[in-house]
């Protein structure tokens, strides 16, 4: 992969940060997005430029966004953008435009946005998108009929793509996620009796992931052309993982 660049999207999550990390790793070279307007956008930059990557904070508008993809000809693509409730209720106690803040705004529009830019571009980059185990059309709740919008934007987009679809993510968030936080340990309790009673299946299907195994994995099956046009299901994704880690050992 010495010879590619990957642009990450959400570049600052749980997940982006161990993916920029691990991506540089891998001898790529790596463009994180930092929004412009972010608090913390000075801190960003100088960690993702001494951990080896590159910094854009191109604005969240179509003609900067298209002109970024246009300009850099990634190779590959991450979309790992996502927001939370607590930020909509964040926004609003502090007067700014809640709105903004939303599943729609974020986690749809702004992930549709970076597609149409690879879209328009035409080289065709493999687009690496961060979903959720359960997302489907007919699924129930705003956070996973989100991922099921983008994920069917992509399929349409014509841009080669690989979809993950993670369990729980757990790890030090900027912004906790409650339910991640007390759900987690509990399901993984009970998977883990399902699993000694015979019902791996289930358990591999639910149990969480850390951000950082996740990133390996994501970076894996990103390089792996038998990932192009599939989606990555929990248990693909721990499989994934620990092939990263076996690799780094082994070397």
């Amino acid at each position: 992969m010495s010879s590619s660049t990957a642009l990450v999207f959400g570049a600052t999550g749980l997940t982006g940060r161990f993916v920029v990390s691990h991506l540089v790793k891998a001898r790529v070279r790596t463009l994180a997005h930092v929004r412009p307007d972010s608090p913390r956008l000075a801190e960003w930059t100088e960690r993702f430029t001494n951990a080896g990557a590159e910094v854009s904070s191109a604005a969240w508008h179509k003609d900067a966004i298209d002109a970024l993809v246009l300009k850099e000809r990634p190779s590959l693509v991450f979309g790992l953008l996502g927001t939370t409730q607590a930020r909509v209720k964040e926004a609003a106690r502090a007067g700014r435009d809640a709105s903004k803040e939303t599943y729609d705004a974020v986690d749809v529009a702004l992930t549709e946005m970076a597609i149409d830019a690879c879209r328009a571009a035409g080289t065709k980059p493999r687009f690496v998108y961060l979903s959720s185990v359960g997302t489907s059309d007919s699924a129930a709740g705003s956070y996973l009929q989100a991922r099921a919008r983008v994920e069917r934007t992509l399929r349409a987009s014509g841009v080669p793509y690989t979809i993950a679809r993670p369990s729980f993510i757990v790890g030090e968030r900027d912004t906790p996620r409650a339910l991640e936080k007390v759900s987690a340990p509990l399901v993984n309790g009970l998977l883990g009796v399902l699993g000694a009673v015979g019902a791996k299946d289930l358990r591999d299907r639910y149990r969480s992931i850390t951000g950082e195994e996740l990133a390996k994995a994501l970076v894996v099956i990103a390089e792996d052309p038998a990932w192009q046009d599939r989606v990555a299901e929990p248990a693909d994704l721990q499989a994934a993982a620990r092939q990263a880690s076996q690799s780094t050992r082994a070397s």
